[in-house]
């Protein structure tokens, strides 16, 4: 099974984890705040009314290209009757459901049910508890797209990275240099770019963030590391044009100040809609 996560509702420790870039909720943990030692009756419980069976079908048919249609029909006929009663695991083996899923075992053992399907259990469960779990599993969708975005943020400032340090070693960089001028003839590429885009090199960013971790990219937004990343491109094209420095630098300017007016017009067409 994927790696899982959890989160705590009301003092309960719920287990999700991804199947197929789809979320997961852990029922049996639920359960368990109606009945920790008969959780999986809780659930069969839930599973044997006609409005559940129903939900359950419509899902798995909107979802589920191999679900077995028939077999849910009988289940729902069989639904309205006071006898009739159901395991996840019957329901998943005899229709092929794949909005839930159920695993043995001590460890990492349960039923879970695709996010969708497990909010109303939660809401059978306790109408309060419901409204917790869909508020932490929010919280917990937003902490991942922080860190989504932190991470595309990170690799699309890498883009051109080599090209354009390769192009400054071969084109600006003399032989016989020490690695400490070395050092300082790319660190003054590099603020070409920080002052071209953001308007300060990066020691004046760090003077001016002290209380700050990491530097002025890793601050930056995603359509500034676009711009960046751009400008990257362009700027070996100018060295290898063996354009000055100071050339360099108010072209580059310009084109920061262009593409940001185009990124942001972009998003903001996209944020209306």
């Amino acid at each position: 099974m994927a790696k899982r996560e959890t989160i705590n509702v009301k003092g309960a420790e719920i287990v999700l984890f991804k199947k197929e870039q789809e979320d997961y909720i852990s029922l049996t943990d639920i359960a368990k705040i109606r009945d920790i030692e008969n959780s999986s009756q809780v659930i069969s419980l839930w599973m044997r009314t006609y409005s559940t069976i129903e939900y359950l079908g419509l899902w798995e048919m909107l979802n589920n290209p191999d679900f077995k249609p028939h077999i849910y029909e009988g289940f729902k006929n069989e639904s309205a009757k006071p006898h009739f009663w159901i395991s996840a695991q019957k329901w998943i083996n005899e229709t092929n459901a794949i909005g839930i899923t159920s695993k043995s075992g001590r460890y990492g053992g349960g039923t879970f049910a695709h996010s969708d399907i497990a909010f109303k259990f939660a809401a059978w469960i306790s109408a309060e508890f419901e409204l917790y779990l869909v508020s932490e599993f929010k919280r917990l969708k937003g902490e991942e797209q922080k860190q989504l975005g932190w991470s595309a943020k990170r690799e699309l400032a890498k883009i051109n990275y080599h090209i354009h340090t390769d192009t400054i070693k071969h084109n600006l960089i003399p032989p016989k240099l020490t690695a400490k001028q070395t050092s300082i003839i790319y660190a003054n590429e590099a603020d070409v770019l920080n002052v071209a885009l953001f308007g300060m090199t990066a020691k004046e960013w760090q003077d001016s963030n002290p209380d700050l971790k990491g530097n002025i990219r890793d601050y930056a937004t995603i359509n500034e590391l676009i711009c960046l990343s751009n400008m990257e491109n362009i700027n070996v094209v100018l060295i290898n044009d063996s354009i000055s420095q100071k050339e360099r630098l108010l072209k580059l300017n310009q084109i920061a100040i262009q593409q940001m007016s185009i990124l942001n017009e972009v998003e903001n067409r996209r944020l209306l809609k």
